[in-house]
């Protein structure tokens, strides 16, 4: 081996080790709050680091680079493209994350190191790329998924399931039980979200999710103070949830429901990137990955996205930090959005039973506001869970909890059993809205697989409706397509009836003109109107609530509400499972 051959290879080395240590700093920070420039300096090092590769590629293959080291090298810029994408909300970053893992995958990086065993520590070594390409497909997964990139979905998971099955043949004495479960959260999770693969995006699509009709009526709030989404807080925290490596389906709906549909130009770089990006020779240079090339693609026809927090599993400590970091940089013009989807109450035995109770008393005395009813902590449906199966305690959220962040503007969206706890919340006025107590659904249809129900109706209506109504994916095209335009007319008319409603609580007038929020609000009246024509006998605990009150003009009961929920049933011939009490269809 030449000198310069092995002075190059050290050098590589020595760059990707200082490489790893930004990388790592960067990695264990939380994605909020600061810290872009721990992010920076890893993008720093690892630019560095790809440039001397593709500079003196010859010279460090000879020095004994190895396959899989370019692929680590990919890898790790993949991944902070991607956190950078959870930390600011660019899509442009997202499409960065795409394109470096799908050349790592085209290139077979990872697999063609993992095929050279040879014996006793290759073979150990053999093992250890193999975890790494395991792990690097389930992250490529996750953006793919986000991408909406069914295609690549299908094709992935079939080579994950295909490379866990390889693995165990080839290593019959490792415990595979961890990926095995990750496979079966897998399949749940595609399942769920492929149950209507005729739907549209979930992101805000000017197309279809705006109405210039009431373009005149939305305007009129603009005289008074206005706020826009800029932050939220996404976390859901519940027992066999469905979800995928820490992306659960409750947050991954509700995180793309808060962003743009890319469009245009942007949307055709992306294609660009992902079809031609790759090489067809695999033992070629890599110098076709650009590094710079997401910085250079903008959709500049959209405003930028609200940035999230996505928490998974939190305690209700690190919740309620996150909020208070969060709550200290929102701007005078900004509202914050905390959607939290959780369960009720813990499982019941003895021993939770017991700490809950002696820790209630504990609870109440530390809170510094004062509470209406002075034993609340004691009922067992005033609070909403955050933690492991079993426990209790410390890991109840009550109501209370949020007083001190209401200080700020605020949009709650509570989906949860107990979300009628909320009602009573104290401090500055909010907007909330509140799942029903209970989900419904059809007789013999499984509802549970499909994410939570109420969550469901605010970020894909049209599924969730279906769903509800036991109507499956074997779906004619045409009749969907019509459900769709008459679910689009029927938001167009409840906009325009909302924005021009007389008496509308200032607590909704401010959020009216951001398009995201509005767009709940109308998704939550259809919501509400269809389970109330679901279950016209029993409101109090099969319907959502909101508050303040939303106005007459918009309740289930308005004729102009209930007309295209009868229209849409009909087109879905599923009429006879709603019960449309003194329709003029029903007369005839």
């Amino acid at each position: 081996m030449a000198d310069g051959e092995a002075g190059a290879y050290r050098e590589f080395k020595a760059l990707s080790e200082a490489a790893d240590r930004k990388f790592a700093r960067a990695r264990d920070l939380p994605l909020y709050g600061g810290g872009d420039h721990h992010s920076r300096k890893a993008f720093k090092a690892y630019t560095r680091l790809w440039r001397l590769q593709q500079e003196r590629r010859r010279e460090l293959v000879a020095g004994g680079l190895r396959r899989w080291e370019i692929g680590e090298v990919a890898s790790r810029i993949g991944q902070l493209y991607y956190a950078r994408y959870l930390r600011t909300a660019e899509p442009r970053s997202l499409v960065g994350a795409y394109v470096f893992y799908e050349a790592i995958y085209s290139r077979g990086y990872f697999g063609a190191a993992a095929g050279a065993e040879g014996g006793g520590s290759g073979r150990h070594q053999a093992l250890l790329i193999r975890y790494k390409e395991l792990r690097f497909i389930a992250r490529f997964l996750v953006v793919a998924m986000l991408m909406r990139r069914a295609e690549a979905v299908d094709h992935l998971a079939g080579r994950l399931r295909a490379l866990v099955e390889e693995t165990k043949a080839a290593y019959p004495k490792t415990n595979f039980k961890e990926w095995k479960q990750v496979l079966q959260e897998l399949g749940r999770f595609l399942k769920a979200d492929g149950a209507y693969k005729g739907s549209r995006s979930l992101r805000y699509d000017n197309l279809f999710d705006s109405y210039p009709s009431n373009l005149v009526s939305i305007a009129r709030f603009h005289s008074k103070r206005v706020l826009k989404l800029k932050e939220a807080v996404l976390t859901s925290y519940r027992r066999s949830e469905v979800k995928f490596t820490e992306l659960t389906l409750d947050t991954y709906r509700m995180l793309q429901c808060l962003e743009w549909e890319p469009t245009g130009s942007y949307q055709i770089a992306a294609k660009e990137l992902t079809e031609n990006g790759t090489v067809s020779d695999q033992s070629g240079p890599s110098g076709l990955i650009d590094i710079q090339l997401s910085t250079e693609i903008s959709d500049g026809s959209l405003p930028s996205n609200p940035q999230k927090a996505i928490i998974y599993h939190p305690t209700v400590s690190h919740l309620l930090a996150v909020l208070a970091t969060i709550c200290e940089e929102l701007s005078q013009d900004s509202i914050l959005l905390i959607y939290i989807s959780a369960s009720g109450c813990a499982e019941q035995n003895m021993a939770s039973q017991k700490y809950a109770s002696s820790s209630s008393s504990h609870a109440t005395a530390a809170s510094s506001f004062s509470i209406d009813k002075p034993n609340s902590h004691n009922s067992p449906d005033n609070h909403l869970w955050l933690g492991p199966r079993g426990s209790g305690g410390p890991n109840n959220l009550y109501p209370e909890d949020l007083i001190p962040f209401t200080r700020y503007p605020l949009f709650l969206v509570i989906d949860s059993e107990n979300s009628h706890a909320f009602k009573a919340e104290k401090g500055e006025p909010a907007a909330l809205l509140l799942s029903p107590r209970i989900s419904s659904a059809m007789p013999g249809v499984e509802s549970t697989g499909h994410g939570s129900q109420f969550t469901y109706f605010l970020t894909a209506p049209m599924q969730a409706f279906c769903q509800l109504a036991g109507i499956t994916s074997d779906i004619d095209t045409d009749t969907y397509a019509n459900a769709e335009n008459i679910l689009f007319s029927a938001l167009e008319e409840y906009e325009g009836i909302l924005c021009t409603s007389v008496g509308l609580n200032n607590v909704w007038g401010q959020v009216v003109p951001d398009p995201f929020l509005r767009r709940l609000i109308l998704r939550f009246i259809f919501c509400r109107a269809v389970l109330f024509y679901f279950h016209p006998e029993d409101h109090e605990q099969h319907l959502p609530t909101c508050l303040p009150s939303l106005p007459d003009s918009v309740s289930p009961t308005a004729e102009a509400i209930k007309t295209p929920i009868l229209l849409l049933a009909e087109n879905l011939v599923v009429s006879n499972r709603f019960r449309f009490r003194d329709s003029r269809h029903n007369k005839k």
